[in-house]
């Protein structure tokens, strides 16, 4: 008995198994393993749909700088490119395209979502806004997600701008997930409008009081 309550104090301080150590730090390494995978898959899979990564995989340029590549397509360059476009991502896709077009583009109009331009640069990411200079005119409107009085400007102002080029000009279409709310031209007899019972900022168009 007292051989054995000498025993039990050094069992005590022993360091564990070794086989039992190794089984603990393998298992905590196969879980840190797993997370760095899942992490570097979540950033993968963000990447890729980022505007400005997805827009140069549709857009190139040949190595003369001459001529546009759309996919499968070539298109003559000159100074003659016109860029519009609507929704969350576009001005993203915008400053992507304006960046690779340079010179060639002229002149663009986008509608973007009211407030997305400064959570941008609240969020610090440079790569998705417009340069000081930009070619490129910016409407914000739609707040909450209804259409209003801003993207139905931003909808006239893309309307005259295409409606004013010719066959030689080349019109470049950006648009991201639903954004018809940030482009909403109704047809052309429907000149009146009044607010939303849902939502005093949205306005509907309606049709116009009789005339008999």
């Amino acid at each position: 008995m007292a051989a054995a309550l000498q025993v039990l104090p050094r069992l005590a301080r022993a360091p564990l198994h070794p086989l039992l150590w190794r089984g603990s730090v393998a298992r905590l390494a196969s879980s840190m393993a797993l997370a760095e995978q899942a992490w570097q898959l979540f950033e993968s899979a963000v990447g890729a749909v980022l505007p400005g990564p997805m827009l140069h995989r549709a857009l190139s340029l040949d190595p003369s700088g001459r001529q546009l590549k759309v996919r499968d397509r070539s298109f003559q360059l000159r100074q003659n490119v016109y860029l519009v476009g609507f929704g969350k991502a576009v001005m993203g896709m915008a400053a992507a395209a304006e960046e690779l077009l340079g010179q060639h583009l002229v002149q663009g109009v986008i509608s973007i979502p009211k407030g997305i331009r400064a959570a941008m640069e609240r969020a610090g990411k440079q790569e998705m806004l417009l340069k000081p200079h930009s070619r490129v005119q910016v409407f914000e409107g739609a707040e909450d997600n209804l259409p209003d009085r801003d993207a139905l400007r931003a909808a006239l102002t893309i309307r005259q701008l295409a409606e004013g080029l010719t066959a030689d000009d080349l019109l470049l279409v950006l648009i991201s997930e639903v954004g018809g709310q940030l482009c909403c031209l109704p047809p052309s007899h429907l000149s009146h409008w009044r607010r939303s019972r849902h939502s005093p900022d949205c306005w509907q168009p309606v049709e116009p009081p009789s005339r008999s």
